[in-house]
Formats: C-alpha cells, sequence, structure tokens
C-alpha cells in the first residue's frame, strides 16, 4: 500500500467518514466517501505523486535485489530488468540500466528519418533520444490493434546506456528486477518475427508466463543505426 505521508491531504474519511465516526455532514449528501469530490481528489494527489528515480547503475548484479543469493544447487543465473511493452513481457540485463523516471513530454524531432526515433525527452536536465522498442522489435502495429484484455498499464520511461551512449524509450509497466537461471534459457520460437528474433537471446520462463530475453548489444546497434 502506497505511504500516505508522501502527499499532504486530509484523509477526513479515516476520522469523520464512513472509516471514522461517520460526523462529516457530506455524507448527507454524498452518502459514501466514495461518492465525495474531496476523496476523489486526495486520490487523484495520491495517483499522481512525483515517482522518485530508481539509480541502477551502482546496483552489483551478482546478486538479486529481492531473493536470497543462488548457490550450487540451483546453478547459474543472470540479473535482468522486467517489462511490458503491450502485451509482451521483455527483459534486458541490469547493468545497461541508468533509471527508471515517470513519464514526461516527449518533444517531437522535425524531419527524423526514422519511425523509431520518437523524439528527445528531459531526463534531470538532459536531453536524451526516446525511440519506440516496440517499433524497432516489430510488433508495434500488433499493440496497437490489441484490445480485447484488461490493461493495468503503469508507464516508465527506461534510461539505458552503453558506453557513455544514453537513450530512453518507454514501456507500459517495470516489474522489477530478478535474476533468471540460465538453465531455463531456450532458444527464441520461430514465430517470432525478423526483428524480434534478431534482437532476442533467449526466452524463459517466468512465473506463468514467458519473457523474452533481448540482446543489448544488437539492441544498441540497432538504436545508434536509427540515429544516423
Amino acid at each position: 500500500m502506497a505511504d500516505l505521508r508522501t502527499v499532504n491531504f486530509d484523509d477526513c474519511w479515516n476520522r469523520i467518514g464512513v472509516r471514522g465516526d461517520s460526523s462529516c455532514e457530506r455524507l448527507t449528501e454524498y452518502v459514501r466517501c466514495l461518492n465525495c469530490p474531496v476523496f476523489e481528489t486526495a486520490a487523484a494527489r495520491l495517483l499522481e505523486r512525483p515517482i522518485p528515480l530508481v539509480d541502477l547503475s551502482q546496483h552489483d548484479t551478482r546478486a538479486p535485489l529481492q531473493h536470497p543469493p543462488h548457490d550450487g544447487r540451483t546453478g547459474a543465473s543472470e540479473s535482468f530488468l522486467v517489462f511490458r511493452i503491450g502485451d509482451e513481457w521483455l527483459a534486458l540485463p541490469t547493468p545497461i540500466f541508468k533509471r527508471i523516471v515517470q513519464t514526461r513530454p516527449i518533444h517531437t524531432l522535425p524531419h527524423r528519418q526514422h519511425r523509431a526515433v520518437l523524439g528527445v525527452v528531459n531526463v534531470q536536465g538532459e536531453l536524451l533520444v526516446c525511440l519506440s522498442l516496440a517499433h524497432l522489435l516489430g510488433f508495434e502495429n500488433h499493440i496497437a490493434t490489441r484490445g480485447d484484455y484488461p490493461r493495468h498499464d503503469m508507464p516508465r520511461l527506461l534510461v539505458v546506456s552503453r558506453d557513455d551512449e544514453p537513450a530512453v524509450f518507454p514501456v507500459d509497466q517495470v516489474d522489477g528486477v530478478h535474476r533468471i537461471a540460465l538453465s531455463t534459457f531456450s532458444p527464441p520460437p520461430a514465430t517470432l518475427s525478423a526483428a524480434a528474433a534478431a534482437h532476442t537471446r533467449a526466452v524463459a520462463p517466468w512465473r506463468d508466463l514467458t519473457v523474452g530475453l533481448l540482446d543489448a548489444d544488437a539492441l544498441f546497434d540497432t538504436l545508434n543505426r536509427s540515429l544516423g
């Protein structure tokens, strides 16, 4: 549950509302606190609260962030950041990530030569190129036409870098950093598009799903070509 102390508002529903002593005069009109504009305003402020920057560059990828260290019984594993674009769960090696930031305006670039280039975005005073990973992987059209399943989008911008070449790409959801055992890696399925297959190192079972483990070097090479 979100910490209510991170934003400033009066949680009156806990004092004088239906969860308190029910002495609020607004209850006569709205019956329930959920119907009250005061509650609605507080909820909006909570959802729109600033999200702190997450700096991943200092993490030791030899040990997981949320799980106990692996040992010889579980075998070797690698650290990945798992995220979702559309209905595709993907992962990239943790070391390439520098920050996860809240979404912000993307300023379009005139005369852009590649559709994958969305524009530039300001991250801590630095303008970085923002690219569409969905377009680079070839499932942009598939995502645009899907509308038959519930969405749980929590969009973020992921800041990545290789050899001091930073870039940003938007995602619909970030699950977090996970270690994935190398023994669970499988070759990419033949059903992948050519673009996705060229950038996918392997696939692995993850929870009740399959996550695509992207090849960081291949991805950066394509990102650089798209800027040419």
